[in-house]
């Protein structure tokens, strides 16, 4: 374990990925909570609801038909972020006029998707085998080659990829664009409008700020030590069994040493994988079966639905063969609940003003976590 002193005394803990830190807190676990509640009640949803804009066959907000889809289906999103055409803009920048110093602004083109994980409108990627799964990790590789830039380095793995979704079956851009972020928001607490199965997958022609900040540290890290900074990470919580919630022969589920939310997990390859397209056939079932596993304990831990916003960091879609190179796919799991079904954290106060804190220790969560295997608890009860 970590020098056992930090379970009893605050402190600060780095972030490698980001170079950030962050205020570790653990005796702040036995104060009283009388702030707000989440309400905690299970909705009992249909298989099919001809209400929702996502279920297959029926119509979209846009007046657009869904297909009858028996699996997966990605479509560009209602009310997209981006833009796709619009005037570009980014003005010549000039040292003796402080709007261009201190009012920056420059345009962003891309496109958005919303992707469903399955017809059923009643499921969630916990109740879903890692089979059913399969598919959608399916898809995300698809989507991702279809966007990858002709000069990456990686479209010669993504030409020999042979997946259940068809290059047609996936959308196909009309331009170019630096980055993909695939993620799905899951539950109204986390801002999710509609609780159909899907996630969303969104392209910019500039690099956001998150990823763009760890491909930054991973390179700066495989010039220092020569090594892949996720791929050392890999190899110390293997050694050290402190943190690590599951594992399989292909990934590692940690509570990272610099877990932000209480229950924030980190899913990680035991290889270097740029991105989704390096995987194997075998490795992308471990994937969905990695994050069935997931999935699945967060709402055993707390016996709800568990919400979350998970997300894949992977290779841009075009840069440089260095920023290729030192990408190491994972995925982030942020899950707001800190005590209950119905108490949450909040990001507010010192954490916006000063740095994130956070009071359960990332080892705590962890072993909180690996109790909640088995079956999902709507099983056990019906």
């Amino acid at each position: 374990m970590p020098d056992k002193i930090l379970d009893d005394i605050s402190h600060r803990r780095y972030n490698p990925l980001t170079d950030s830190w962050l205020l570790v807190s653990p005796h702040r676990t036995k104060r009283p909570w009388q702030g707000q509640q989440e309400a905690a009640v299970e909705a009992k949803l249909p298989e099919y609801d001809p209400k929702c804009y996502l279920c297959p066959r029926n119509t979209r907000a846009s007046g657009d038909h869904n297909p009858d889809y028996a699996k997966t289906f990605a479509f560009v999103n209602d009310y997209s972020a981006v833009k796709e055409q619009q005037p570009d803009y980014e003005p010549e920048p000039s040292s003796n006029d402080l709007s261009s110093l201190l009012l920056q602004a420059k345009s962003v083109k891309g496109v958005c998707y919303v992707m469903t994980f399955s017809p059923k409108h009643h499921l969630t990627l916990a109740d879903m085998p890692a089979s059913d799964i399969l598919p959608c990790v399916d898809h995300w590789t698809r989507i991702y080659a279809n966007h990858l830039s002709a000069s990456n380095p990686l479209t010669e793995a993504a030409n020999k990829l042979q997946l259940s979704v068809a290059r047609e079956q996936a959308p196909i851009p009309k331009d170019e664009y630096r980055y993909m972020q695939i993620f799905e928001n899951k539950g109204a607490a986390m801002g999710c409008s509609n609780p159909h199965p899907h996630c969303q997958v969104w392209t910019t022609s500039t690099m956001p700020e998150e990823p763009g900040k760890e491909i930054t540290q991973m390179t700066k890290y495989k010039k220092q030590h020569g090594r892949h900074l996720l791929a050392d990470y890999t190899k110390l919580e293997l050694e050290k069994q402190e943190r690590i919630v599951w594992q399989n022969d292909a990934f590692l589920v940690v509570c990272p040493w610099w877990a932000i939310w209480p229950f924030e997990v980190l899913v990680l390859p035991k290889r270097h994988v740029r991105a989704l397209v390096d995987f194997t056939d075998e490795e992308r079932l471990q994937f969905a079966e990695t994050i069935q596993e997931v999935t699945r304990r967060y709402d055993n831990l707390f016996e709800c639905s568990f919400p979350y916003s998970s997300g894949i960091h992977q290779a841009p879609l075009q840069g440089t063969e260095e920023e290729i190179e030192n990408s190491y796919l994972h995925m982030h799991f942020y899950p707001p609940l800190l005590r209950s079904a119905t108490v949450r954290k909040f990001l507010v106060g010192f954490e916006l003003m000063a740095e994130p804190q956070r009071d359960i220790t990332p080892e705590q969560a962890a072993a909180r976590l690996r109790e909640c295997g088995g079956e999902i608890y709507r099983s056990r009860k019906n």
